[in-house]
């Protein structure tokens, strides 16, 4: 009875989560197109206005940016969302030197005069627009707004630019969530300098020179996307510098979005109860335990950072795919010495799992939340990420007696297992720099396919299992979530 008024649970959050986001939907033509090998959606819920050209920032895509089109939309605005060279379904790797302005900042910054020049050519579209961009992003529309004089304001969310000055932008909205304390440190610098704080607004939008910078309440760096204070902001300031009127209803989705992402994790638990139930593995003696969550964690950075291959279109990914394989390879060896066998079942439901996870979850991630869905030229890379997340996963629930440990002994291997890509930065910082922004992804994995995977490897018993499932969904994961980069397109 338990099991099937988690399951109604489950799916009352499910399909309300999906109600609460379609409904900012209605009456919207959201369209999906392509400028060159650029993926753009165009969102309007009018037939003529101006332009809100809108960019993600590094690892994002245009579904993470929704609610601003979206909203952006129901104030009359056509809006234009993009994904990056590198992002979601562009196929063509972000390249050049990403420490030059001459390098990845150029190429990037032709890749959204090529946008705007198309959705200022659409059907309806007025010559003048606002350039929206979150953070990575944030200094490509700055540059942008001050390089094309058909930009009448810029909307700077999450903002880093070494572009900003006094005196330009003429036009710029800096929007940072409340937690991001060193980037509203860098905002009230710059107000600092026209000798104005946080929250005041120097000059008047659409009369020549104006800037204002605002926090918004418990938000971070990911939230702020979806927090309705700064879609607020945005729009009455973009409003203010076209001289348009009128209130807008933002696009809440925070709490569709929550709704939906538990109610699919937590589907899980009933549907696992349809799996047959297994004896649950030998715990590992606790010097064993001790020595395998933590000596593989030291010894594995160590040894892969000898290791270059290169052969990867995504930064870090090879380094990623060997500390992974060697890190799984080292506990389950450990594993074996210490007398732990492998069982002979749980492939099948391992691919349930991932199934499960790839089918459902995935694919409403891809509609409402970030890119899941791969293009053809991220295949390598995923099938590349497997076979060590496969190995890491594995040996992941050996330690954990499939999830069934205690959490005190859950927490710890998972913590050494970060602690370990922190020693991999540590020891070549400048290489592996961009290890610390998966960090996020791997939190969020824990949070909804490691649940799966527990429910699953509870009711199986098999460490297999829950290896294959959650080691095909971490590949998975990782192979789309990170952007596509080689130094120079054609090496």
């Amino acid at each position: 009875m338990r099991s099937w008024i988690f399951g109604a649970v489950a799916l009352a959050a499910l399909v309300v989560g999906i109600v609460l986001l379609e409904r900012p939907r209605a009456g919207l033509e959201i369209v999906h197109d392509r400028v060159g090998t650029t993926p753009v959606t165009v969102t309007r819920a009018v037939d003529d206005g101006p332009v809100a050209v809108i960019v993600h920032g590094f690892a994002g895509s245009r579904q993470m940016m929704a609610a601003w089109s979206e909203s952006f939309a129901r104030a009359g605005y056509i809006a234009v969302a993009l994904d990056l060279e590198g992002h979601g379904r562009n196929p063509v790797p972000m390249s050049g030197d990403v420490t030059s302005l001459d390098g990845t900042t150029r190429l990037l910054l032709d890749e959204i005069a090529r946008v705007t020049d198309w959705a200022v050519a659409q059907p309806g579209a007025a010559p003048r627009l606002v350039m929206i961009g979150h953070s990575m992003s944030s200094d490509l529309v700055v540059r942008a707004g001050i390089a094309d004089g058909r930009v009448d304001a810029v909307v700077a969310i999450s903002m880093f630019s070494e572009a900003v000055t006094v005196d330009a932008p003429d036009n710029l909205l800096i929007v940072n969530g409340a937690w991001e304390s060193a980037l509203r440190a860098e905002a009230r610098r710059v107000m600092a300098e026209l000798d104005a704080v946080e929250g005041e607004t120097v000059g008047a939008p659409g009369n020549g020179f104006a800037r204002r910078a605002v926090s918004v309440p418990f938000a971070e760096h990911v939230a702020v996307l979806w927090a309705p204070a700064g879609l607020e902001e945005a729009i009455e300031w973009a409003n203010a510098s076209f001289g348009r009127t009128g209130d807008t209803e933002v696009a809440r989705l925070g709490l569709g979005i929550l709704l939906m992402l538990a109610g699919a994790v937590m589907l899980a638990a009933p549907l696992s109860r349809m799996l047959p139930e297994g004896p649950a593995p030998e715990a590992l003696p606790r010097r064993v335990f001790w020595a395998l969550a933590l000596g593989p964690a030291v010894v594995a950075p160590l040894v892969a950072v000898q290791v270059e291959v290169g052969a990867l279109p995504v930064l870090v990914a090879d380094y990623l795919a060997v500390h992974l394989g060697l890190y799984g390879l080292f506990v389950l060896i450990g594993a074996w010495v210490a007398g732990w066998r492998p069982e002979n079942r749980g492939w099948v439901w391992g691919l349930v799992l991932a199934g499960f996870g790839i089918g459902l979850f995935g694919l409403l991630m891809d509609r409402y939340v970030a890119s899941f869905v791969p293009h053809v030229g991220r295949v390598p890379v995923i099938l590349a990420m497997v076979p060590g997340a496969v190995l890491a996963m594995w040996a992941d629930a050996v330690l954990t007696r499939a999830t069934m440990a205690g959490l005190w002994q859950r927490v710890v291997v998972r913590a050494a297992f970060l602690g370990s890509l922190s020693v991999a930065v540590a020891l070549d910082f400048e290489r592996l720099f961009f290890l610390v922004l998966i960090f996020p992804v791997i939190l969020l994995f824990y949070g909804t396919f490691g649940m799966m995977g527990r429910w699953v490897g509870r009711r199986t018993g098999s460490t297999l299992a829950a290896g294959i499932g959650l080691g095909l969904l971490l590949g998975w994961a990782l192979g789309v979530s990170f952007p596509l980069y080689v130094e120079t397109l054609g090496s």
